[in-house]
């Protein structure tokens, strides 16, 4: 968990430590006192008539943070959206708070280019009417929300969403009209995206907050039917492990959600689980799709389902070792096809 943002500088400067773990399993470490938390900062929305505040643009495992603190301090902003969730704050819980009226934090839509475009041509393909999408923020996740205009009732269960859901709902495409849980409501632990999506959200109970058990839980995970989750990696190889955290001696981001979501696509009636990222990185200069990985697994092999990249899709669930090497090698940038290829060789001839 953590270590991503602004927050790698603090990883780089040793103020940080990274704790490796799912997003699943953080409120019950919490819980449990095994990530400890004494004192709980939160920033919420104005309170109600009733004197309760709304954790605003963030749940997922604020409410297990601020059970355990022995003091929360929490910034009531004005500018912050009144949001629908599983729990409010209530004005007794809160030590000492301070009231500002400023713009929370927004991350503008990703640039999308033409290898985002590419990859997003082949990810589509496996999101059909009534597919309930997962995907994180960014251009390649932007660009496949943008080629979903013709599809009919999508639902929405993610970690995280974006501007991308208010194109989407105003259009029509998401309805959570086929879940069969959480009917009608997209779900989400956090919102990270721009004033527009603030705004739709702000009293708005369509859009569901949630503590992160609901989110990224398995319980609930496994009764979510047709769900297709999308996630990015920084590097593949050739018998589907995946890094999506350390590049070199640069820690990227921290583990997330994305095993939590990885495997319960993978396993979801009529779903399916995405790793998409760009064939090379460096200007070109470097594979993402490797003999072997530079980083630590952060999803085991065991569990990937499909990867894509601008040059196609490969599907490793229930495929042997030596031709997951075939198929990977076949959507690695065409540079560096020749030389996976003959590290794809010792593999296949001792099978594994």
């Amino acid at each position: 968990m953590g270590a991503i943002g602004a927050l790698r500088s603090l990883t780089a400067a040793g103020l940080l430590d990274v704790i490796p773990c799912h997003v699943g399993q953080v409120a019950p470490m919490i819980g449990q006192g095994l990530i400890g938390c004494d004192v709980a900062f939160v920033q919420v929305s104005p309170p109600d008539a009733d004197g309760n505040h709304s954790f605003g643009l963030i749940n997922d495992f604020v409410q297990a943070a601020v059970a355990k603190a022995r003091v929360v301090i929490a910034e009531v902003n004005e500018r912050v959206p009144f949001t629908h969730g599983d729990a409010m704050l209530p004005a007794a819980r809160i030590t000492a708070s301070l009231h500002v009226s400023r713009e929370p934090v927004e991350v503008p839509p990703a640039r999308i280019g033409e290898t985002d475009e590419a990859i997003a041509r082949f990810a589509v393909d496996y999101i059909g009417d009534g597919t309930i999408l997962q995907t994180g923020v960014g251009a390649v996740p932007d660009a496949i929300l943008r080629l979903l205009r013709d599809r009919h009732d999508l639902g929405v269960h993610s970690g995280m969403i974006g501007d991308g859901l208010v194109d989407l709902v105003e259009a029509g495409v998401v309805t959570n009209a086929r879940k069969s849980i959480d009917r009608g409501i997209s779900v989400t632990g956090a919102l990270i995206g721009t004033r527009r999506l603030y705004d739709f959200v702000h009293q708005n109970p369509s859009v569901g907050m949630r503590n992160s058990s609901h989110t990224h839980g398995d319980g609930v995970l496994s009764r979510l039917e047709r769900l297709v989750s999308i996630n990015s990696a920084i590097e593949v190889d050739l018998t589907g492990q995946v890094n999506a955290e350390q590049s070199g001696d640069q820690y990227i981001g921290g583990t997330g959600g994305q095993v939590d979501f990885v495997r319960a696509g993978a396993r979801s009636p009529g779903g399916r689980s995405i790793i998409a990222l760009p064939a090379t990185a460096r200007g070109g200069k470097v594979s993402r799709i490797t003999a072997s990985l530079s980083g630590p697994v952060t999803t085991a092999r065991t569990d990937v389902d499909v990867v894509v990249t601008e040059f196609g899709a490969a599907e490793l669930k229930g495929v042997g070792l030596a031709e997951r090497t075939r198929r990977l090698t076949a959507i690695a940038h065409p540079d560096f096809r020749e030389e996976l290829d003959r590290s794809a060789h010792i593999i296949r001839k001792r099978g594994f």
